[in-house]
């Protein structure tokens, strides 16, 4: 009689999904200069393939997913490349460019599902060759932050702020009100009718519906809100001895997830504040670099102002994540004024002037603070009382719980 024999089914790295691939490596994908060089940080810096093997490499060994062999291979090799281990992390890579997480970045368009090194030509230099992260590897990251944070909690109706207001429509959960023009017809009809049967019977035994009979149903009325995070790249975001800038980075992802999914009326965009500022895309996001830059704080505040103002929304809010006192202006002549000692008197002076403006035009600012200088805490809480908003003081370590459910907790007094 046949005999079937069974043994341990062993997983290899052609059963690695790509997703989790992702997750071993996103600390890597968002590193901010920390990394490399604290004390001289190169704004401009950009990933390269090298870089996105060494991760690949690293995330294998240190998840035992590669054997003894494989490893003392490498380390014998002339170059760990051309061993077995290299062409193994040269295959992860192209999987992730076929599976839509990354793209080179070389001008180029090339057939992801041909031979070659995961976006790298035969004859490129992986060192030099550059790659991007894709919207999928965006919302990824996002998402793996957003879950990590905020785990079960943060579920509400979709793309809707609750606000202490009521209005007019289709689910009902207030008592009815007489009709306005411009309600939604969601006719109470008891109300109605017996607000006619007061005016009194005709002969004919019917009754006379006026206008001012009508009552309608009422609903919550749910608001849209327009936020701009303002991050702080400045070089003290990586200086003194933590990596501040890559975890405000991956709340910020983590942010716009929450926005994109769950509050699809909202909008969310994002700027970066240094010697200067500039507004910068979601999909750039997750690359950016700290610079050997100063803290311009009001120049920041001013372009937040300038994107909220194309937006029509019934709330406007600045969510600041900084760690240092503003050290920068910019003249009028558009020269850039620096004092690294911070709150200057002229630089504070400034940055309180474009603070008023954020608090006229109903913008409330929300900091969160990763650093706790006294006279720091004195000027984020000044800021916090013009502008009615809330000043958190917490670590890189516990940044995402505050800003992600501060967002949340606030949906029900956002209202200007």
């Amino acid at each position: 009689m046949p005999t079937t024999r069974y043994s341990k089914y062993e997983a290899t790295l052609d059963d690695l999904d790509m997703s989790e691939l992702m997750k071993m490596i996103q600390d890597r994908l968002m590193e901010s200069g920390y990394q490399r060089n604290p004390w001289d940080p190169d704004p401009n810096y950009q990933q390269s393939m090298q870089d996105l093997y060494d991760a690949i490499a690293e995330a294998l060994i240190n998840n035992e997913l590669v054997s003894d062999e494989m490893i003392e291979g490498a380390m014998e090799a002339e170059n760990w490349m051309d061993s077995k281990l290299g062409e193994a992390v040269k295959e992860l890579a192209q999987r992730l460019e076929r599976e839509g997480y990354l793209k080179p970045q070389d001008g180029e368009e090339r057939d992801p599902n041909s031979p070659g090194q995961g976006g790298q030509g035969p004859d490129r230099d992986p060192g030099q060759a550059k790659f991007e992260l894709t919207n999928k590897a965006i919302d990824f990251l996002g998402y793996r932050t957003l879950r990590d944070v905020l785990g079960g909690a943060g579920k509400s109706s979709i793309g809707a702020h609750e606000t202490k207001f009521q209005t007019t429509g289709v689910e009902a959960s207030a008592e009815s009100k007489p009709y306005e023009f411009g309600d939604t017809i969601n006719m109470d009809v008891a109300a109605t009718f017996q607000n006619a049967a007061k005016h009194g019977l005709n002969d004919d035994g019917t009754f006379d519906l006026e206008y001012g009979d009508l009552e309608v149903m009422q609903t919550e009325y749910n608001s849209s809100a327009a936020t701009v995070v303002l991050l702080d790249c400045s070089h003290s975001m990586i200086l003194y001895g933590e990596d501040r800038f890559t975890p405000a980075k991956q709340v910020a992802l983590a942010l716009a997830h929450l926005i994109q999914t769950q509050y699809r009326g909202d909008t969310i965009q994002f700027a970066l504040f240094h010697n200067s500022a500039e507004e910068l895309p979601l999909a750039k996001l997750a690359q950016a670099q700290v610079g050997p830059y100063h803290t311009n704080t009001a120049e920041g505040l001013r372009l937040a102002q300038k994107m909220l103002k194309r937006q029509n929304k019934d709330m406007k809010q600045i969510v600041m994540i900084t760690d240092g006192k503003p050290s920068a202006i910019t003249l009028p002549n558009g020269r850039v004024y620096k004092n690294a000692y911070g709150l200057d008197p002229m630089v504070l002076g400034e940055t309180l002037r474009e603070v008023g403006n954020c608090r006229r035009q109903g913008i409330q600012i929300n900091t969160f603070m990763l650093a706790r200088d006294p006279e720091l805490i004195a000027f984020v809480q000044r800021v916090s009382a013009m502008t009615q908003g809330k000043a958190y003081f917490t670590t890189p370590h516990t940044i995402g719980r505050y800003v992600l459910q501060d967002f949340q907790s606030r949906r029900t007094k956002m209202v200007n």
